[in-house]
């Protein structure tokens, strides 16, 4: 018996994963109980929570921020109508400029608020580092955003690329992880294969600095080669984080 306990605390090492739990007569221990339960929680806690807009236009400082709503009225619709959260509330259009620019970053709460608190702007800063030679739109914080939206933001900031830094759906070992799509010559009505995803980002994924590495250099080669989606592979060179910095390995 204790051999089987060590080789499943073993594996449990090498994975986030519930394996082998073990069972108190028909159920689950409590603390592996308790556990799940807690989880649980964390995850409708990111569906439902408010992202603290506040302080992450405070950590993107002295970035010029804007504030825009989708059509979506409040949360409840929100995870009703997917549609609402692709399109922006009217007159919102209207606070945006015109540009043209190279790059234009849109943070939205999208479905874990946690995931948009914990990791959006030091993602987008670890991105725009890289970008320094490039013509940077205003990053625009939406509420109640779908991934699309990013497109409407887009052609009316008459931007080359935009990224859009958003919650991704919540599971039971990561409530607080962030997803990254990026669209060339974005237009409403791009289809899903015509975007570029990073996801993951998060403590135990991604970190926001080896994501960052990877964006910037999507978005070189989106500029580039002028298209994003399925014909535009992620094929930057390999990162590693060493003593709070960074560099490159090979390529």
């Amino acid at each position: 018996m204790s051999e089987t306990l060590d080789t499943w605390e073993r594996l449990r090492r090498l994975t986030r994963a519930r394996i082998g739990l073990g069972r108190a007569g028909d159920g689950l221990p409590t603390k592996a109980l308790l556990d799940f339960q807690m989880a649980h929680a964390a995850a409708r806690d990111a569906v439902h929570g408010a992202a603290d807009f506040d302080a992450i236009a405070a950590d993107l400082a002295p970035r010029e921020v804007i504030r825009l709503t989708s059509a979506t009225p409040d949360r409840p619709t929100y995870l009703r109508r997917p549609d609402l959260g692709r399109r922006l509330a009217e007159g919102e259009v209207e606070k945006l400029p015109a540009g043209p620019f190279d790059v234009v970053f849109v943070v939205a709460d999208g479905l874990s608020a946690a995931a948009v608190d914990a990791n959006a702007a030091a993602t987008l800063e670890a991105t725009a580092r890289r970008l320094a030679d490039l013509s940077i739109g205003p990053v625009v914080l939406a509420r109640q955003a779908r991934v699309a939206l990013g497109d409407v933001v887009g052609a009316a900031m008459n931007a080359s690329v935009v990224a859009i830094l958003i919650g991704e759906r919540p599971g039971l070992t990561a409530a607080d992880s962030l997803g990254a799509y990026l669209t060339f010559r974005p237009v409403p009505g791009r289809k899903d294969s015509e975007r570029n995803c990073l996801s993951n980002i998060h403590a135990h994924g991604q970190s926001p600095e080896e994501a960052g590495h990877k964006l910037a250099w999507l978005i070189r080669e989106a500029l580039r080669l002028k298209l994003t989606g399925v014909d535009l592979k992620e094929a930057a060179p390999k990162f590693a984080i060493e003593d709070g910095g960074a560099k490159r390995i090979g390529g």
